[in-house]
């Protein structure tokens, strides 16, 4: 079943969905497989760009195909949306993290934060698809909206402390 086709609902909203085995999974598999390009990225003395475009950029395709399939394109497109709004507060989260090690994301040439950061995207969408459904969110279009919106406010408050900081 494709997510794609006219008439068919993405996965999560069937009643198949398993909340309580996919996001624990997707979760603890996507830290592992998105730690990999971000240690090669900003921990290796000597990052090959090749290196993590190969493993990291092959791993988000694989994520893209399942994301697709099990939320649907609404909701993808709206991920990069956010992305792209969100680059503010990726950046200074990403930046605080490699803080606490002596590093900094002007430390390494821009080009190696895209697979790191589109991991960070795609986590933090799962996060919030997670949030919306532990709050009963998914299926309630109020609901959602207020989950959403508070969703943004929490953000914006983090990413603007983390600018501070």
């Amino acid at each position: 079943m494709s997510s794609g086709e006219a008439g068919t609902k993405p996965y999560i909203e069937t009643n198949q969905a398993q909340k309580g085995f996919l996001y624990p999974f997707f979760l603890v598999h996507m830290g592992v497989f998105g730690s990999v390009p971000f240690y090669q990225a900003y921990f290796s003395d000597d990052p090959s760009f090749s290196s993590i475009f190969l493993f990291g950029g092959f791993g988000l395709y694989v994520y893209i195909f399942f994301y697709n399939a099990i939320f649907g394109r609404d909701a993808i497109r709206w991920m990069f949306i956010n992305a792209g709004l969100g680059i503010w507060g990726i950046y200074n989260e990403l930046d605080l993290l490699l803080g606490f090690t002596g590093r900094s994301l002007d430390d390494v040439s821009p080009l190696y934060h895209a697979v790191p950061f589109t991991y960070y995207v795609m986590y933090t969408f799962l996060l919030r698809q997670g949030v919306i459904d532990l709050l009963g969110a998914r299926r309630d279009e109020d609901r959602r909206r207020k989950v959403e919106h508070g969703y943004i406010a929490i953000s914006l408050l983090v990413y603007t402390g983390l600018y501070f900081l």
